[in-house]
C-alpha cells in the first residue's frame, strides 16, 4: 500500500519544524566560559578579593551533616518502608499483567484498524466493480460521459463514500460532498494522469481520515479516464477509540481485580510463614511446646503447617529423651565411680601393696565396677543410637534359621529347660543384628529370674488376621506382676530382680530396637507360669509367608 501525498507533505512538515527545534540548543557552558560581551548585568559575578574568597571557602561547611549509613550502633540503617514479600511478589505479578495485558490491547486495537480498512478497502473495490458493469450494460450509442452521469445520479453509496469520474478535455463529475476531495494533491494528480493499475491508500483530507481508491477507466486496450472512490474513516476511528477505552477500562478491572486476590492469597499464604518464623524462634529460644496448630485447611499450607508440627513434636520427643538419657547416666556411673573412688581410698590409707589379700580383692572390686560401667556405657550408648534414623539396616531373613540359630547359642547360656516352638516358614525384612541382640537380651533376663530347675521356651508365630510376627521368650519363673510390666520397660528398671548383675537397660535396648523396626515389646503371662516377653513387628516386616 503506498503511502499517501498529503500525509507525506504532513510529516515532512513535522521533520522541518524539529530539525529547526534542535538547531536552537541551549549552551550549557559555565559562565565562566563565555565571552563578556555576552553577559548581561545579572550574569557577572562580583568581584571578590582572592583573601576573602579563600576565607569563605575554608570556613563553610555544610548545611546538613553527612550521616553513615552504619552509625547506628554499628547496624546498618533501614529504609522507614521496606515492602513486605506479598507486596513485591504482587507488584512483580502487576507489571507482568501490565506488559500482557498492553500486548493484548494493543494487538486488539491493530486488529481492529486493520479490519476496518480493510472493510472500507472492499467496499471501494465493490464500486469500482458496480461502475465497470453499469458501463459495460450501458447502451452502445451512449458516451462514456452520459452513461456515467446516469449511473453516478442514479448510484446510492454509503454514507462517507464519493465518487469522481474524470475525463480528459471534459468536466469531472462527482457525487456530492467530494470539493475537499479535489483539492487533494494526490487526487489532481490521478485526475490528470490516471494511474496505470488501481491504487488503495490510507490519507488524510483536511483533518479526516480518507481511504482512497484510483482505478483507470479502459476502452478496450486505451485509458480513457479516472475513477477516483472515497470513503471517510472518521465513524471507524471514533469506534476504534471506544474499543480502545473499553478495553483498557476491562483491562485495568481485571489488572486491579488480579493484583488484589493475588495480594490477599499471598498474605494468606505468607502469614502462615510468618507464624511458622515466629515459631521457630520461639522454639530456639526454649518454647519446644509451641505449636502451629490446625489451620482449618489441607492444602499445601494446611500441610506445611502440620509437618512443621510433627517435626517439632518429634525433636521435643527427641530433646527429651536425651535429657533423660544423661539424667540416668550421671545417676548410674555416680555409684560405680563412688565405689571404686572410696576402695582405692581405702587401700591407700591401710598401707598400700602391704597387705596382699585386701590390695587383691580391692583391685578385683575396682575392676568389676570398671567393667560395670564399661557395659552400662555400650548399652547407653547403643540406645542413643537408637534415635538416629538410620539406626537398622532392614535385609530379608529366614525366621526359622534365625529363630533356631538363637536357640543353640541360647542353650550354652545357663543349664535350664530349654525348648523350642514350632517356627513358621516366614520371611521377615529385619536388621538381623539388632533384632538377634534384643532377643538374647530377653533370653538374658529369663536365665536371671530362673533357676536350673525352671523352663524356657522360645515361641514364634504368625497372626493370620493382622500378618504380625511375634519372637516371644517364655519362662516358669516368678514371673512379673501385671502392676509392674508397664515399668520393667524404662531404663533402669528393674523390679523383681534376683540378680543384683545387670544395668538394668536389656528390656529399654529391646523396646528401642522394635521401636526401630515399627513393632512394640508386649509383657505377659507366660503358659509355663512366669513371664512372657514378645517382640512383635508388624506385618509391613513380613516378606512373605510359605507355610505356617
Amino acid at each position: 500500500m503506498k503511502a499517501p501525498a498529503a500525509g507525506q507533505r504532513e510529516r515532512g512538515h513535522v521533520s522541518a519544524v524539529a530539525t529547526v527545534s534542535t538547531t536552537e540548543a541551549v549552551d550549557d557552558r559555565p559562565l565562566s566560559d563565555w565571552p563578556p560581551e555576552t553577559l548581561g548585568p545579572q550574569d557577572r559575578r562580583p568581584e571578590v578579593d582572592g583573601a576573602v574568597a579563600a576565607e569563605v571557602v575554608g570556613t563553610a561547611r555544610p548545611l546538613v551533616e553527612p550521616t553513615d549509613p552504619t552509625d547506628d550502633g554499628g547496624r546498618r540503617r533501614r529504609f522507614p518502608f521496606r515492602p513486605g514479600t506479598a507486596l513485591r511478589l504482587a507488584g512483580f505479578h502487576a507489571a507482568v499483567l501490565v506488559v500482557v495485558l498492553g500486548a493484548v490491547v494493543a494487538a486488539l486495537v491493530h486488529q481492529f484498524s486493520v479490519s476496518y480498512e480493510a472493510l472500507a478497502a472492499n467496499s471501494l473495490a465493490d464500486e469500482l466493480r458496480a461502475y465497470t458493469t453499469a458501463m459495460a450494460r450501458a447502451e452502445p450509442q451512449q458516451s462514456l460521459v452520459t452513461a456515467s452521469v446516469t449511473y453516478l445520479q442514479a448510484r446510492s453509496l454509503p454514507t462517507g463514500t464519493v465518487l469522481l469520474v474524470v475525463f480528459p478535455g471534459s468536466r469531472v463529475l462527482s457525487t456530492p460532498g467530494s470539493g475537499a476531495l479535489r483539492n487533494d494533491p494526490a487526487v489532481i494528480g490521478w485526475m490528470r494522469n490516471a494511474p496505470p493499475t488501481s491504487v488503495v491508500e490510507a490519507t488524510r483530507v483536511g483533518n479526516r481520515p480518507i481511504e482512497l481508491l484510483a482505478a483507470p477507466i479502459r476502452s478496450g486496450h486505451q485509458t480513457v479516464g479516472t475513477l477516483i472512490a472515497a470513503t471517510d474513516l472518521s465513524p471507524q476511528r471514533a469506534q476504534g477509540a471506544r474499543v480502545l477505552m473499553l478495553s483498557l477500562a476491562e483491562a485495568t478491572v481485571a489488572l486491579l481485580a488480579a493484583v488484589l486476590s493475588s495480594y490477599l492469597l499471598l498474605r494468606r499464604l505468607l502469614r502462615t510463614v510468618g507464624r511458622i518464623t515466629t515459631t521457630a524462634e520461639e522454639i530456639g529460644s526454649g518454647q519446644l511446646d509451641r505449636r502451629l496448630g490446625d489451620q482449618g485447611t489441607d492444602d499445601e499450607v494446611g500441610q506445611l503447617a502440620t509437618a512443621f508440627d510433627a517435626m517439632i513434636g518429634r525433636m521435643n520427643v527427641a530433646m527429651t529423651a536425651q535429657r533423660r538419657l544423661l539424667s540416668d547416666v550421671s545417676h548410674q556411673l555416680r555409684t560405680p565411680l563412688t565405689v571404686a573412688r572410696g576402695h582405692l581410698e581405702v587401700l591407700e590409707r591401710t598401707g598400700g601393696l602391704v597387705h596382699e589379700e585386701s590390695t587383691h580383692a580391692t583391685v578385683t572390686l575396682v575392676v568389676d565396677e570398671l567393667d560395670h560401667m564399661r557395659a552400662l556405657v555400650e548399652r547407653l550408648l547403643l540406645l542413643g543410637r537408637a534415635m538416629e534414623p538410620d539406626f537398622v539396616n532392614v535385609e530379608p531373613v529366614d525366621v526359622r534359621a534365625f529363630v533356631a540359630d538363637i536357640y543353640d547359642a541360647a542353650c550354652v547360656l545357663a543349664p535350664r529347660h530349654w525348648s523350642l516352638a514350632p517356627i513358621p516358614d516366614v520371611v521377615v525384612h529385619v536388621d538381623s543384628a539388632k533384632l538377634r541382640g534384643a532377643l538374647l537380651n530377653l533370653v538374658d533376663n529369663a536365665v536371671r529370674a530362673t533357676t536350673p530347675d525352671d523352663a524356657i521356651q522360645f515361641d514364634t508365630s504368625v497372626d493370620p488376621a493382622t500378618g504380625s510376627v511375634t519372637f516371644a521368650v517364655e519362662d516358669s519363673g516368678p514371673g512379673i506382676p501385671s502392676a509392674q510390666r508397664a515399668a520393667v520397660l524404662a531404663r533402669f528398671a528393674r523390679p523383681a530382680a534376683r540378680s543384683e548383675d545387670g544395668t538394668g537397660l536389656g528390656l529399654a535396648i529391646v523396646r528401642a530396637v522394635a521401636e526401630a523396626h515399627h513393632g512394640c515389646v508386649e509383657v505377659g503371662e507366660a503358659r509355663l507360669g512366669g513371664a512372657r516377653v514378645a517382640i512383635v513387628l508388624p506385618s509391613s516386616s513380613v516378606g512373605m509367608v510359605q507355610e505356617v
